[in-house]
C-alpha cells in the first residue's frame, strides 16, 4: 500500500460519514504533504498533461482557469481517485436507495467506468483549477452525462495565508419550499473535502427528501489557489 493509499485507509470513515449525511459534506485534515501538494500543482504547467484548458470568464463560469487530465492520469491522481472510490461507494449506494434511485455503484471503479463508456462517457473529469487575484468560481455542479457518481473530492494544494487570501470553498444547500443554505469549508493546505455533486438524502418529519447542493470559490483576494478536484465518472 502507497503512501497516499495508507492515508485514505486511516481516515475515521464513520465520522465522515456522519458529516456527509448531516452537511452534505467532511473535511480530511492533511490528507497531502506540502511537498505532494507542491508536485500536484507544478503538472498544471506540463500541458502534455491534460486533454482541455477551460478559461472560466469565456463561459460566464466566474474566472480563473482549469484543465483536465488526460490519459493515463498521473499517478499521483489515480492513486488518490483509486483509494477513495472503495471507500465512498457504500455510501454513494445506501443514498441512491434513501432518495429511491434505482441504479447502484459497482465496486470496482473500473467496472464503473466501463458503464460510462459504454454510455458515451469517455473522458476523464479529474481536473486542476488555478486562481489568480480577483478570480472565483461560481456555484456549479459538475454532472458530465448520464451516468453520475454522487460523491466528489477536492484537495487544496495552496496554503492559505502564504500563496493567497480569500478563496475560500463554499457549498450551497437548496431545500424545498425553504432558503438556501451557505456553508464555508475552512481548509488548509493538502486538506480535502469529500461532498455532494447533485443532491443528498435528508431524513424530514414525513420521510426522507433531496436537497439540491452546490459548489463554487469565493473571490481571491491576493496571490494564487491551486486546487486538484476528483470527479469519479468520466464525461460525454
Amino acid at each position: 500500500m502507497n503512501a497516499v493509499a495508507a492515508r485514505v485507509a486511516a481516515i475515521a470513515w464513520e465520522r465522515v460519514e456522519a458529516g456527509l449525511d448531516q452537511e452534505g459534506a467532511a473535511v480530511l485534515p492533511g490528507l497531502l504533504t506540502p511537498a505532494e501538494c507542491e508536485a500536484a500543482a507544478a503538472l498544471y504547467d506540463q500541458p502534455g498533461r491534460f486533454r482541455s484548458r477551460v478559461v472560466m470568464a469565456r463561459h460566464g463560469f466566474g474566472r480563473g482557469e482549469y484543465q483536465y487530465f488526460a490519459h493515463p492520469l498521473p499517478a499521483s491522481v489515480a492513486a488518490l481517485r483509486a483509494s477513495f472510490y472503495p471507500r465512498l461507494v457504500p455510501i454513494a449506494n445506501r443514498w441512491q436507495g434513501a432518495m429511491g434511485l434505482a441504479a447502484r455503484f459497482p465496486d470496482r471503479h473500473e467496472d464503473f467506468l466501463a458503464r460510462c463508456h459504454a454510455a458515451g462517457q469517455l473522458r476523464p473529469t479529474s481536473l486542476l483549477l488555478r486562481y489568480g487575484q480577483g478570480d472565483y468560481n461560481c456555484l456549479h455542479q459538475d454532472l458530465y452525462g448520464e451516468h453520475v457518481f454522487p460523491l466528489q473530492v477536492v484537495v487544496l494544494l495552496s496554503a492559505p495565508g502564504r500563496d493567497f487570501e480569500g478563496g475560500e470553498f463554499v457549498l450551497t444547500e437548496q431545500r424545498p419550499r425553504m432558503q438556501s443554505r451557505p456553508m464555508v469549508l475552512p481548509l488548509g493546505q493538502g486538506d480535502a473535502a469529500v461532498f455532494a455533486v447533485h443532491q443528498r438524502p435528508v431524513q424530514g418529519t414525513r420521510g426522507v427528501y433531496r436537497v439540491n447542493l452546490r459548489h463554487g470559490v469565493s473571490r481571491v483576494r491576493s496571490g494564487h489557489r491551486h486546487t486538484l478536484g476528483l470527479i469519479f465518472h468520466d464525461a460525454q
